[in-house]
């Protein structure tokens, strides 16, 4: 495998996690709660990072018509799992950061309205789309939480 090959596959596996299984996806979401010690800017800075390296790796190894996103592909959640940890605030606990993957994981698993259609499109945009909506989507129910708990309650 050429150097920069094998660099996209490390992007688009974070590092080979894409290869765990069951489930890889989880294993990607997972792979970045740790991130969520960082705080909300942090999260969503990685997040907007991780997007744009998972885009290109997505395109350099599978192409723009890609049928499908392949399963060892989990940067996509890696980046989805961050938007939805930046909707957490700074200082959340493991009972938000739980919630958190809990929603994010619900969202990208049933694939509801638009993450759904964004599951449909082909190559690398598909590939990173539908995660991002989901990512977003999860994020909501944690925004309002925050505006409705009390200061530390996530």
């Amino acid at each position: 495998m050429r150097p920069v090959q094998r660099a996209a596959w490390l992007v688009a596996t974070l590092g080979g996690i894409g290869r765990l299984r069951p489930a890889p996806g989880s294993w990607g979401s997972a792979a970045v709660l740790p991130a969520a010690l960082l705080g909300p800017g942090w999260c969503l800075g990685l997040g907007l990072l991780l997007t744009l390296l998972g885009y290109w790796a997505s395109l350099r190894l599978l192409g723009e018509d890609a049928p499908a996103d392949p399963g060892w592909v989990v940067v996509d959640e890696g980046a989805g799992q961050l938007l939805t940890l930046a909707a957490l605030p700074a200082g959340a606990g493991l009972p938000g950061v739980a919630l958190a993957f809990l929603l994010f994981r619900l969202f990208d698993i049933t694939k509801p309205g638009p993450v759904g259609w964004a599951d449909r499109q082909h190559g690398a945009r598909g590939i990173m789309l539908d995660d991002l909506i989901a990512g977003g989507l999860a994020a909501l129910p944690l925004l309002a939480l925050r505006g409705l708990l009390p200061a530390g309650m996530l």
